[in-house]
């Protein structure tokens, strides 16, 4: 694939804008423009789409967005250097580009959308991408403003979300995320293709959300989830007792037996649980 557009090379645009990468916001630059356009290519179809990026650094996944077709793109940087690179990428594609110097940690886009839905694409800074994640994952009301999440994680968070019940990754992000979405890992990007290369590959990851996933209070499901992973090498019936009722009529609700243990428990029967403590708690 040739260049996506007649902007710099990105090495040229870090030195031009001296944006070393800093590891105490979590950076780490991907300067393959074929790689972001992949990533880009992800989240298609891109004709009309509103995009909400995060952490775009010196911009390469923003300009395969836009070479791409993205109709609309805003990019919430922290990042105060980057935001002139940012800003020479808005001048290439007029009235496209919408630069927001924040921290995504707290920015609600929503406003910024005028009720339309977006598409959440991000390389996203290793040190927030997890809690950045469970922020949007547990987006209350639900459907949430975006329609799909194709983000870039360390390979083992990327494994976590995916994971399913008899998995060794499976855990408490693996039931909410795919209690709520749709999850696949679609290719994983090596360490080399990085500025700085970290010390481990990456995965990127998309997240479709459920129109509507199986009924139950989200915050019930997490406790349960938490109470059952936070003693993961013990059976329910011993994890389960930090909740303040009876495992084992927890574990019936499941129709599973309480000798089980978390990781075998599939997402039905988690969310079976949480329903039952909520009508447990509702009888006090």
């Amino acid at each position: 694939m040739g260049a996506i557009d007649d902007l710099p090379p990105l090495r040229e645009v870090i030195r031009r804008h001296a944006l070393s990468a800093r590891k105490s916001l979590g950076q780490n630059f991907l300067l393959d423009l074929n790689l972001t356009a992949r990533i880009a290519r992800a989240a298609a179809p891109l004709d009309e789409a509103t995009i909400v990026e995060i952490g775009p650094g010196p911009g390469g996944l923003t300009r395969a967005l836009l070479a791409l077709g993205a109709r609309r793109v805003i990019a919430i940087e922290h990042d105060e250097r980057a935001i002139p690179a940012l800003q020479d990428i808005s001048a290439r594609y007029p009235g496209r580009l919408e630069i927001v110097h924040g921290d995504a940690m707290t920015f609600d886009p929503r406003p910024l959308l005028s009720g339309e839905r977006a598409k959440i694409v991000a390389n996203l800074p290793y040190n927030i991408a997890t809690q950045l994640l469970i922020n949007w994952l547990t987006i209350e009301p639900w459907p949430p403003w975006y329609e799909m999440m194709v983000l870039m994680f360390q390979r083992e968070v990327g494994e976590r979300i995916v994971a399913r019940e008899d998995e060794e990754a499976y855990g408490r992000l693996g039931v909410l995320a795919n209690w709520r979405c749709e999850t696949k890992i679609l290719f994983d990007i090596a360490p080399s293709a990085f500025v700085p290369p970290p010390k481990v590959t990456s995965s990127v990851v998309r997240l479709i959300p459920r129109a509507e996933p199986l009924p139950c209070d989200r915050k019930l499901l997490e406790q349960v989830a938490a109470a059952a992973f936070g003693q993961r090498r013990k059976m329910l019936r011993q994890s389960l007792k930090s909740l303040g009722v009876d495992p084992a009529r927890l574990a019936q609700a499941a129709g599973v037996d309480a000798t089980r243990r978390a990781e075998t428990i599939p997402i039905p029967g988690f969310v079976a649980m949480a329903r039952e403590l909520a009508d447990i708690r509702s009888e006090t």
